[in-house]
């Protein structure tokens, strides 16, 4: 059994305060909101000059919205850095023990730090995205091209989407982490999910290929569009 007067919500409330803690926590957040802006800023760059440059089937195909948040290739490996930190940091510094000693009911103690990853990385990639698509919409106005406004249809749905796909990711960081419980081998794993599989899909058997469009990443790239593609 668990020690007296050890709760779900106090468990909640440790994970918070030992994440917090963490100074690599605060980098990587801090690296998730430079990179991401930054790549968005980059990215927005030539959008001008590729748009003068498009074809009349290229513009029709024009989405704003998923330009200005392609940074979410970049934001789910940092994210997911976070998810990992959340279980791993407590193996690195053998606090583990502690921890499972205040707290043995360990499906309790992975809710608790499951919940702690996951609001943690939907607060980071909302703020993330919607920023993103502010400064891209910017970006691309100031350009004289075609630009979108969160109220046009489906903006909303694929900004706030874009969050939910990064909490998606941190989740299974955090699961990665639990069961490697180290913090490179996790971070190694979750590469090759986010690029390796979906890069390699195309030479795996016939039958795997159709598991390969529910992927992650795949499936994000879905919800970030808001002009519809066929394929």
């Amino acid at each position: 059994m668990s020690a007296p007067g050890v709760t779900f919500g106090r468990l909640l409330q440790a994970e918070w305060i030992k994440l917090r803690g963490l100074r690599s926590t605060w980098y990587t957040l801090a690296c998730l909101f430079v990179a991401g802006l930054g790549i968005t800023f980059l990215s927005m760059g030539s959008a001008g000059a590729e748009y003068a440059g498009a074809t009349a089937a290229e513009r029709q195909a024009w989405d704003p919205t998923s330009l200005s948040l392609t940074t979410y290739i970049v934001a789910q490996l940092i994210i997911g850095v976070v998810g990992i930190l959340v279980v791993t940091s407590e193996y690195a510094t053998g606090l583990i023990r502690t921890t499972l000693t205040a707290s043995p009911r360990r499906h309790r103690l992975l809710a608790a730090k499951m919940v702690v990853a996951a609001a943690v990385a939907l607060m980071a990639g909302q703020v993330l995205m919607f920023a993103s698509f502010l400064l891209g919409q910017a970006l691309l106005a100031g350009q004289g091209v075609p630009y979108a406004r969160l109220g046009d249809p489906g903006v909303l749905f694929s900004s706030a989407g874009g969050g939910l796909s990064l909490m998606e990711i941190a989740l299974l960081s955090a699961g990665l982490g639990t069961i490697l419980r180290s913090t490179a081998g996790a971070l190694a794993t979750l590469v090759g999910i986010v690029f390796l599989v979906p890069a390699l899909a195309g030479i795996f058997p016939s039958w795997l290929q159709g598991l390969a469009g529910f992927w992650p990443t795949r499936g994000a790239a879905a919800v970030l569009a808001t002009v519809p593609d066929p394929a």
